[in-house]
């Protein structure tokens, strides 16, 4: 395109109304020399480098207007810039929002002609998508962008002397937490703007309690400049400093608008029937009583102590439970489980949240330590049994609420491991009767999994990022479920009066949150629309009812020309598809069918983009008659941590430069025969599996200089399993360095070292070691073997046990190097040939056949394969279970990353090399 001769534009927006569940929160920037997206050529990274001063597009105006209606926020984005060249520009406009909420229209105006977004099924729109990327044409996807938002980018020419004008919109139900609304506008223009202005308007029937705006990037001068005009029943809060008042100094080009822009409010809750509004055929409950005493709780804590939550990640955790635990209400009860194969608990059964109780347990916290693999299936039902025991036994409140609290950090590898065979023995065992919070930390968790399970048996799920704050995000959890006031609260309406009800039965109201339902009125007959409340509270039974009455929106708000017609309707709608949503994931399967039939249904008539649905917006023709699509998806939560773990991995190596000493690279095989490269220097691996009859012997590493070679014979299964695959794996090693004259054989019976003629045994059923002048072996018993060659290299091997009546598996082995620097450049073999490195890149990320494991297309030694992201796993901190490795999986037995074929690493003996 010519545009990429001229001076590129980015403009990366995101406001609104956001998750945490009740905040709007959201990010707008404004750069001519922000980082250019990934997808973007050489060419355009360079022009994007060039001074403010020789721009010749200009951003002149961003306008951010929130209007919030009962809860229900309308954000619009305008960005409005100008090509003053003599040729035509290309402009990015790189959108970020909430992931919580769904776009409901995205266009662009170009000199007169306005292209406007269609929103279409998600396989019709990646059909044209993909038609579009197969004649050569670029489109735009959404991608993750942080924990709280989602961004998509789209680039478009402009002719010269023009204007493009760029309009988003969105809609959210904002959410009630810790009892405020949260509205965050983060800014970062990084230059001024002729007009800039943020505009929120706030209108709520109910009465507001309180609004609060304040900003990090204000300082005196600019503190004046935010307007808020606070009547009873709405607010107006705008923030419009002037190009000079938005310069660092005079004639600066740098900005004094960086940060986050923050209003808070809540309403008035006079009345503990709640509000009810009824406009245009469509009603809105908000439920929130005032003044309600919170109801006891026994809560068991059952926390992952696997391996893998070694280090930081369990240090945060007992930070956490030891702050969690000091502000516990003394009348709950409590228990703590920690598992990782073996399940341990600190006491045998709830205990009551005395002083006395919750020093000893904060002692034995402290004491929790990282072990083993993960058995969820088994703590979970632990702490059922811990809690129907103790209700049986009368040891609890008759009326308190019942809760697990699960922790964990990675996939179930321990006892049972099917995923749906442990939601059903969750189910099961819970049998409706208490509640399950499911925490997940850190990327490898399968978050889906735990969501489910949640939602399921009354709880939710809620990531907890691996990061600095981990801490404070377990207690912000905890916090929120910390005080419950009502359980089993149902909320009833006239049955003859309404129908599409959203879900008006809550297991759960906890202090702080609100209760929403909508509905629609068969009639307008409001005579008899009786709502009734009921649900269980701390000393009694809570029931209330009362009269409906319809709000006349035009009396109460007589000077505005705002068209609040249609908001109940659409936030009904905006309920309804979340809801569905939710459904489609954890109901039954006839359950799950109906509801995205339903949901996908209700997005296109509203104009949704939603997991079930895409935005389509045509671009114009560009110079060579060609048009391209933008598609704007909604991400799944899984999407979202692939992406997150797929940014971690690719983290520039800049980032780590202030670590003195990088790991140095792994090179090892294990498993099936599974080879894997990890790549510390580029925060990466790759992986590859090589497929051959039993018995076939392979090269691994030699080294003509030196004199090394390690080959690996394979070993079938017994028999074939019922999959029909059977698995290989290395059972045999042998190790030879001809100038130190040393030979070993390791196989899973024993260790064989041949020197000067003379032959020791070491058994693995032995702990020993053998120190030579030229060779150091030492066995730990039945598990590892570490080998170190003088001047040479070092190697680990690790014995993989299976049980003697296993019908199908044997032992196998598994093959590490640890430290191979002093190897000769001619070094080669399956692993040998990565020893000095490997160069390749990663490009065009793209779903692949399994939701959670995406395609990309891998360049290394002149080609380009299709590469898929999965995982393999390291044992050698974790003999039992292993970690998952992230990595880029080579198909077809590594061809193309491997020189030549595979065949070509196979010799006749075990201390061959032909």
């Amino acid at each position: 395109m010519s545009g990429l001769m001229g001076v590129r534009l980015l403009l990366l927006w995101g406001c609104a109304c956001l998750w945490l569940p009740s905040l709007a929160r959201g990010a707008l920037v404004i750069s001519q020399d922000h980082e250019v997206p990934q997808e973007t050529s050489g060419a355009a990274r360079s022009l994007q480098k060039r001074s403010i001063k020789d721009a010749t597009v200009e951003v002149y105006s961003v306008t951010v207007d929130c209007t919030v209606t009962s809860r229900f926020a309308h954000t619009v984005m305008t960005s409005k810039a100008l090509n003053k060249a003599n040729s035509s520009q290309e402009i990015f406009f790189e959108v970020e929002l909430p992931k919580t909420a769904f776009i409901t229209n995205f266009s662009m105006e170009i000199e007169g002609q306005v292209y406007v977004g269609e929103v279409k099924e998600k396989e019709k729109a990646k059909k044209q998508y993909e038609k579009a990327v197969s004649s050569g044409q670029t489109a735009g996807l959404v991608k993750a962008s942080g924990r709280k938002m989602e961004k998509f980018s789209v680039s478009v020419n402009i002719a010269a002397k023009s204007n493009v004008t760029f309009i988003l919109t969105y809609e959210e139900l904002l959410q009630r937490k810790l009892g405020q609304y949260e509205i965050l506008t983060r800014v970062k223009p990084k230059h001024p703007v002729q007009e800039f202005q943020i505009v929120a308007n706030i209108f709520e029937p109910q009465g507001i309690a309180f609004v609060d705006a304040h900003a990090t990037f204000l300082s005196n001068d600019l503190l004046p400049l935010v307007e808020k005009t606070v009547t009873d029943k709405k607010a107006h809060i705008s923030f419009s400093p002037t190009m000079e008042q938005q310069r660092k100094c005079p004639g600066c080009d740098g900005t004094l608008i960086d940060g986050d822009f923050i209003i808070n409010y809540d309403v008035n809750r006079a009345q503990s029937l709640g509000d009810i509004q009824i406009v245009n055929g469509y009603f809105v409950h908000f439920f929130a009583p005032p003044d309600l005493p919170r109801v006891p709780k026994n809560v068991v804590f059952v926390i992952d102590r696997s391996g893998s939550m070694s280090g930081k990640k369990m240090a945060q955790t007992r930070e956490a439970l030891l702050a969690i635990l000091k502000d516990i209400h003394e009348e709950d009860y409590f228990a703590l489980i920690q598992f990782d194969h073996v399940i341990t608990t600190w006491r045998d059964s709830l205990s009551k949240a005395t002083k006395g109780n919750v020093d000893e347990a904060m002692d034995y916290v402290r004491g929790i330590r990282d072990n083993g693999g993960t058995d969820i299936n088994a703590a979970v039902l632990k702490g059922v049994d811990m809690l129907v025991k103790d209700r049986l036994e009368k040891k609890l409140p008759e009326r308190s609420v019942d809760m697990i609290v699960l922790l964990t950090d990675g996939m179930p590898n321990s006892g049972e491991s099917n995923l749906p065979r442990i939601q059903e023995n969750v189910r099961s065992a819970i049998g409706g009767n208490m509640s399950l919070f499911c925490l997940g930390f850190g990327n490898d968790v399968d978050y889906s999994f735990l969501d489910v399970m949640s939602k399921q048996n009354k709880g939710v799920a809620r990531r907890i990022y691996e990061a600095s704050d981990a801490t404070l995000q377990l207690q912000g959890f905890y916090n929120e479920v910390a005080s419950p006031l009502l359980s089993e609260v149902d909320l009833r309406y006239p049955d003859n009066a309404v129908d599409f009800l959203t879900t008006n039965h809550f297991s759960q109201l906890f202090n702080g949150s609100e209760i929403v339902v909508a509905g629609r009125l068969t009639d307008n007959d409001l005579d008899n629309f009786l709502v009734e409340v009921f649900g269980q509270g701390f000393e009694e039974d809570f029931k209330v009812q009362g009269q409906a009455t319809a709000f006349d929106w035009d009396v109460m708000y007589p000077d505005e020309e705002y068209i609040f017609g249609d908001f109940t309707e659409r936030l009904w709608a905006y309920l309804t598809v979340q809801q569905l949503l939710e459904k489609s994931k954890s109901g039954s399967p006839d359950e799950k069918g109906n509801a995205t039939t339903k949901a996908l249904e209700m997005s296109l008539q509203y104009n949704f983009v939603t997991p079930l649905t895409s935005m389509v917006v045509t671009k114009p023709e560009t110079e060579d008659g060609t048009d391209s699509p933008l598609i704007a998806d909604k991400l799944t939560e899984e999407q979202r941590q692939q992406a997150e773990k797929l940014a971690h991995r690719f983290a520039s190596p800049a980032l780590h430069s202030h670590y003195h000493h990088q790991p140095a690279p792994t090179y090892f095989v294990d498993g099936d025969p599974h080879f894997m490269i990890e790549l510390p220097d580029r925060d990466d691996a790759l992986c590859f599996n090589i497929n051959d009859k039993p018995g076939t012997i392979f090269t691994l590493v030699r080294d003509p200089e030196s004199g090394i070679l390690v080959n690996g014979q394979i070993i079938g299964d017994k028999k074939i399993p019922p999959s029909g695959k059977i698995n290989t794996y290395f059972w045999r090693f042998g190790i030879i360095h001809q100038t130190l004259g040393v030979r070993l054989e390791v196989s899973t019976h024993d260790i064989s070292v041949f020197q000067d003629g003379k032959r020791i045994k070491l058994l693995w059923s032995d702990t020993a070691s053998l120190k030579g002048p030229n060779v150091d072996l030492l066995v730990n018993k039945d598990s590892s073997l570490m080998v170190t060659l003088k001047d040479s290299v070092k190697f680990v091997i690790l014995l993989h046990k299976v049980w003697a009546k296993h019908p199908y598996h044997r032992d196998y082995l598994g093959f590490y190097t640890l430290d191979s620097h002093l190897l000769s450049p001619s070094v080669h073999g399956l692993l040998g040939q990565f020893y000095h490195g490997i160069e390749y890149e990663v490009t065009d990320l793209r779903p692949g056949e399994v939701p959670d494991k995406p395609d990309a297309t891998m360049f290394v030694k002149g080609q380009a394969l299709n590469v898929t992201r999965g995982w393999q796993r390291d044992f050698r901190r974790n003999m039992k279970n292993g970690e998952n490795v992230p990595c880029w999986f080579i198909h077809n037995n590594g061809t193309g990353l491997i020189d030549g074929d595979e065949r070509d690493y196979v010799v006749s003996g075990l201390f061959k090399t032909v």
